[in-house]
């Protein structure tokens, strides 16, 4: 008996190992793709201001393929509506307007979605710049 007991444990620590090693590396991949999104994220930017000004087929057709990529790899822009400390930077405030919400974004926020929340919440990659309203 002591033998099929050794033999349980070892099966269920190896489990366990297994499960703990496969959590790690969905969290390693996450951070990865954060760090590569910080640097990738003022290109789109960049390819965004220049779609406004000049109008080009092919420069909205590569906007759209990078916005689409972020889309399936399950980040998120971050909307306006009401200010959020946890997602906006706010780096004025206007006179006027509805109190504590969002009058213009200066610069788009993006985050991942939490699949558990379904989309809610989410780890932010970058807080979106935003001016608020200060109200009457």
């Amino acid at each position: 008996m002591t033998l099929k007991n050794q033999l349980a444990r070892a099966l269920a620590d190896y489990d366990n190992l297994r499960k703990r090693t496969e959590a790690e590396k969905s969290v390693w991949l996450t951070f990865a793709k954060q760090e590569l999104l910080i640097k990738l994220l003022p290109v789109l930017d960049t390819l965004e201001t220049a779609q406004k000004h000049l109008k080009d087929e092919g420069l909205a057709m590569a906007v759209s393929q990078f916005q689409n990529i972020l889309k399936e790899e399950g980040i998120v822009e971050i909307e306006g509506g009401k200010f959020d400390a946890k997602v906006h930077e706010a780096v004025e405030t206007l006179a006027g307007g509805e109190k504590g919400k969002v009058a213009e974004t200066l610069s788009k926020g993006y985050k991942f979605k939490d699949p558990h929340k379904g989309g809610a919440g989410g780890l932010v990659i970058r807080h979106a710049r935003v001016k608020v309203w200060k109200g009457k």
